[in-house]
């Protein structure tokens, strides 16, 4: 099973969308394996954020990821990194797909809504960016049964 961050950036809890999101991404039949609320530290944003730090807009991006609390995830499932981003939608809130979670809820392409791993290697490194191994539970979901054929199972 793959694993991939999710952070559900300060816009969405600031939007009172927290719930929505989850339940979007549990429908789907993804298990949440972490979760935990902080404040992204300076040291963090800018290890996220590395490709960025040397453009022009980093300060405003690092502002507007330090201004609210986020929402960290870890999501498992097979194929976890290509489901979630098809449930996030495209960068830019305003032509991301309807149907998607930013483009039903984002306009922006800073403020939307939420951050998911874009491969499965950056989904291993951002686990363990922001998540001790103790944090990530290892526990039998009684659904998976009806979220997956045997076959996938095995």
């Amino acid at each position: 099973m793959e694993r991939t961050l999710i952070i559900v950036k300060p816009d969405a809890l600031q939007r009172n969308l927290l719930g929505e999101i989850i339940g979007r991404f549990e429908r789907k039949g993804l298990k949440i394996v972490a979760m935990k609320m902080e404040r992204i530290s300076d040291m963090k944003v800018a290890e996220h954020y590395a490709h960025h730090v040397d453009k022009p807009f980093f300060p405003e991006l690092k502002g507007f990821m330090q201004a609210a609390p986020v929402v960290l995830m870890v999501l498992e499932g097979l194929e976890a990194v290509e489901a979630v981003r098809l449930i996030t939608g495209e960068t830019k809130g305003r032509t991301a797909d309807a149907g998607t979670i930013r483009g039903d809820l984002a306009m922006s392409m800073q403020a939307n809504i939420v951050h998911a791993s874009d491969s499965v290697e950056n989904g291993i490194a951002e686990v363990a960016r922001f998540f001790e191994e103790s944090e990530v539970m290892e526990y039998d979901k009684n659904d998976a049964e009806w979220v997956y054929s045997k076959e996938e199972l095995a």
